[in-house]
């Protein structure tokens, strides 16, 4: 895949984060300015989770029948218009009600930006380009935060959610200059079907592997959710501590992310990858509840933490590519769907880490405890279903050269090292 549309699509497909993380360090300020409470501030999130959760599930059946492009422009100019309505808010439910719609309208640039690997891509390569991917976005968490520590110390919270407001509208200049259609017109639907929102749940190998990207992404936000006030409040740092700390965790996650890259240009099975991280972040995250109900040094939470998101950074992209090679015949659904359940999901679990206010990180601990256990549950039991069925990763199968005339008497070539597990 060319390099500038590769960044574009990492562009469009960092609409989450650039929006949220850009503007968590405003989070105390913005409690203040706006005359409420902690946890409506959270809801400002809450609400973005969730709209761009709703938004990619609805606009992926219309992404099969319209095409990738139409619905992508659309979707960018309608989020461009509800951010500035975000950032001209006089209250808080106005910020919300601005939040949800410019996340809803951005769901379909996501939707659309990830289905369009998938038309372009199966197995080994598409594996490759979604942690790819993922490693170009994950930049975004390291600029984010950081960016948003410094600026939330030199300009207001309106100021910052301008800047938020300027990135929406670079995604609607990049749409026009960069983005072709990747859906021929003989491929699309005949119509919006939301049929295949069903058919998609009632396939085990899509709906196990999209569960364990929910999940394990459901993790990733409860942390990412109350980082402010654990950071802040809990362990007592300043604002711009806190992007540094939220970025060196963040450049744990891109470092995983260009690893399974690196694993998957080797044919090294996604399931492999993910079979060995899952279990690093479920110690990770035993080991930061431990500490948080115990009486040792809170700073000690910091290491579990940062090996917890960054074996994350394994779980995520493999288990999305597991998820997409089975609905490559309705891509935009099989992204839509797999993408809108991670946000969804995130933005109902998120707020529940900040339940019992500021100045505990317990329920951060129990949280992050349950859903990274209901992840692996998920991907233990999708494992078990491939495993009645292999034929349905053909597409990760690594074909052993055939020995020519010359080498006919030579030794058996050795097994391929990377079968599902």
């Amino acid at each position: 895949m060319p390099g500038r549309l590769l960044a574009t699509l990492a562009l469009l497909c960092a609409t989450a984060p650039i929006s949220t993380d850009l503007y968590l360090a405003s989070f105390p300020e913005m409690t203040h300015g706006l005359h409420t409470d902690a946890s409506m501030v959270q809801l400002t999130l809450t609400a973005f989770l969730v709209g761009i959760g709703a938004g990619q599930v609805l606009w992926g059946p219309v992404t099969d029948h319209f095409g990738r492009y139409r619905p992508m422009i659309v979707g960018a100019v309608v989020a461009l218009v509800a951010s500035v309505a975000a950032m001209l808010a006089p209250d808080v439910g106005v910020l919300i009600a601005a939040r949800l719609i410019q996340a809803f309208a951005g769901g379909a640039c996501v939707t659309a930006a990830s289905a369009s690997v998938a038309d372009r891509l199966s197995g080994f390569p598409l594996a490759r380009t979604v942690t790819m991917l993922g490693t170009i976005i994950g930049v975004a968490p390291i600029v984010a935060p950081v960016a948003g520590g410094v600026l939330a110390s030199t300009i207001p919270w309106r100021g910052i959610l301008a800047v938020i407001c300027g990135f929406t509208l670079l995604q609607v200049v990049v749409i026009l200059l960069v983005i072709r259609e990747s859906l021929p017109a003989d491929r699309r639907s005949a119509r919006i079907r939301y049929g295949h929102l069903g058919t998609l749940v009632r396939r085990p190998a899509y709906i196990g592997h999209a569960a364990t990207q929910v999940l394990g992404f459901a993790t990733l936000m409860t942390y990412v959710s109350s980082s402010s006030f654990v950071f802040e409040r809990y362990l007592g740092f300043s604002s711009s501590r806190y992007g540094l700390c939220f970025a060196l965790n963040s450049v744990g996650l891109i470092a995983a992310n260009f690893v399974s890259s690196r694993l998957a240009r080797h044919h090294v099975h996604p399931a492999r990858t993910v079979s060995r991280a899952l279990p690093v972040a479920v110690v990770a995250v035993l080991v930061l509840l431990i500490v948080v109900l115990s009486p040792l040094p809170r700073t000690l939470m910091l290491v579990p933490l940062f090996v917890a998101i960054a074996a994350l950074g394994f779980v995520s992209g493999n288990s999305g590519a597991l998820a997409v090679q089975q609905s490559r015949d309705v891509a935009g659904s099989g992204s839509g769907l797999g993408g809108g359940l991670m946000f969804l999901v995130a933005g109902l679990v998120s707020p529940l880490g900040g339940i019992a206010g500021e100045d505990t990180a317990v329920p951060l601990a129990v949280v992050m405890t349950c859903t990274i256990l209901a992840a692996s549950a998920a991907f233990v039991a999708v494992r078990r279903y491939v495993a009645r069925h292999p034929d349905l990763e053909h597409a990760f199968r690594v074909e052993r050269p055939q020995p020519t005339a010359a080498a006919a008497g030579a030794s058996p070539a050795p097994a391929a090292r990377n079968p599902a597990p």
